[in-house]
């Protein structure tokens, strides 16, 4: 174990709020990013897809599971960072960051966001060359984008352990739509676009 793993290990052992945070990593770890890509959704999946909808305020936004990477491409590509989805999102993350800012001071809750990257980002770049492997997917952009989403949402759903813990949080049904191998891309109109 090196040095800044025991440095991390001793600050979850000294802040109660960071306890959840080993946990999830385990779980990010082991997650079957994109495995199920444009395949099909179990029922389950669906679920998530709907309660997330609803818990963000779109209850009208209906999942649609893309087939095909292409579809998925554009639909990466024409999200709108403006729009009320979005908006909703980024204030859902900012309400939760405060919230957490409320226990943790901003260097350590940078500390772990940096932490959080580093366990999981290698586990997710490794699933997206896997996805572009097998799919054939020759756009870079899209491996890139897939991987950042897949990322955020880690981070999304450690904010959401470190503020509250709860399984009725949009950031928890959004990483638990990860967690079986599909990619939320984005609210567009009545769509809930997920490949």
């Amino acid at each position: 174990m090196s040095d800044i793993e025991d440095e991390i290990g001793d600050l979850f052992d000294d802040f109660p709020s960071l306890k959840s945070v080993a946990p999830f990593l385990e779980v990010a770890k082991n997650v079957r990013w994109f495995r199920s890509v444009g395949e099909r959704p179990q029922d389950e999946t669906r679920i998530f897809a709907r309660d997330y909808a609803d818990l963000l305020g779109f209850p009208e936004a209906d999942p649609v599971f893309l087939p095909m990477w292409e579809d998925a491409a554009a639909a990466a590509e024409n999200t709108e960072y403006d729009s009320p989805a979005w908006e909703t999102e980024e204030q859902q993350r900012a309400a939760l960051t405060s919230d957490v800012l409320g226990v943790l001071d901003e260097d350590l809750l940078e500390m772990v966001m940096t932490h959080v990257a580093a366990s999981v980002s290698p586990v997710i770049e490794e699933a997206a060359a896997e996805m572009v492997e097998f799919l054939q997917i020759p756009d870079e952009e899209f491996v890139r984008a897939a991987s950042g989403a897949a990322t955020q949402a880690c981070y999304q759903a450690v904010l959401v352990g470190l503020s509250s813990p709860e399984d009725d949080h949009p950031f928890v049904k959004r990483f638990q739509i990860f967690e079986a191998g599909h990619w939320p891309i984005a609210i567009i109109g009545n769509s809930f676009l997920i490949f």
